[in-house]
């Protein structure tokens, strides 16, 4: 049997929810409704950007201007330049399990993810195996971004280790057939994250990738 570890990319590579999700409360509440930081997190986090423009022009009770995606992207791809930061531990994580086939099945945009790669000097992990929810039928919750990198890298669903961070996330995992970790290790993490993860079907929770070091070795030698 091949196994593989599937990663969600924001909150799970990246600590990138705090500056992205940042920029979001800031441009609705230029667009005329405050939003904080929580509110934020609350109403657009782990959303593909589609469900994200369609969640703020209800917020704000109007259709967006058809500069936003760009004005967007481009604050927040300021923001990650000057100051993404990898989840702790997880290079040396990678460097670890080597040798297990991965890949990245992630909500965010392929050019998102290229920039946070490059910043984060990631991107030879990862060549040609980063897979975005922009290439499938529906997003997460839905499975569909886990099972299209699950047939992209030639190992079962079943065969699959999935890291996330969001609920939507880990029903997603659980609904392609992986098993499912639930990380708490970013900085957008609240109190109560770990029960709403455990709730949504997490099979595993790890605070942060030491533990999730821990859980993989216990999957590999079952």
């Amino acid at each position: 049997m091949t196994r593989a570890i599937i990663f969600d990319f924001d909150g799970v590579i990246a600590d990138s929810e705090v500056l992205s999700n940042t920029v979001l409360a800031e441009i609705v509440t230029e667009l005329g409704v405050p939003t904080t930081l929580d509110d934020a997190y609350r109403d657009y986090m782990g959303k593909r950007f589609h469900d994200v423009v369609a969640a703020i022009e209800t917020t704000v009770g109007r259709s967006l201007p058809r500069s936003f995606a760009e004005d967007y992207q481009d604050r927040t791809l300021t923001r990650f330049r000057q100051g993404l930061a990898p989840i702790a531990g997880v290079k040396e994580f990678i460097t670890t399990f080597v040798d297990l086939p991965r890949c990245i099945a992630s909500s965010s945009s392929p050019d998102r993810l290229a920039v946070c790669l490059d910043v984060l000097g990631l991107t030879p992990l990862f060549e040609g195996r980063v897979f975005s929810a922009s290439n499938v039928a529906r997003g997460k919750p839905h499975p569909d971004i886990f099972l299209h990198a699950a047939a992209e890298i030639r190992v079962a669903p079943a065969d699959c280790i999935i890291i996330e961070d969001s609920a939507g996330g880990v029903v997603a995992g659980r609904a392609a057939g992986a098993t499912v970790i639930g990380l708490l290790a970013a900085g957008h993490i609240r109190e109560g994250h770990a029960a709403t993860l455990k709730d949504a079907g997490a099979h595993y929770l790890a605070a942060d990738y030491a533990a999730v070091d821990a859980i993989v070795r216990g999957l590999l030698a079952a």
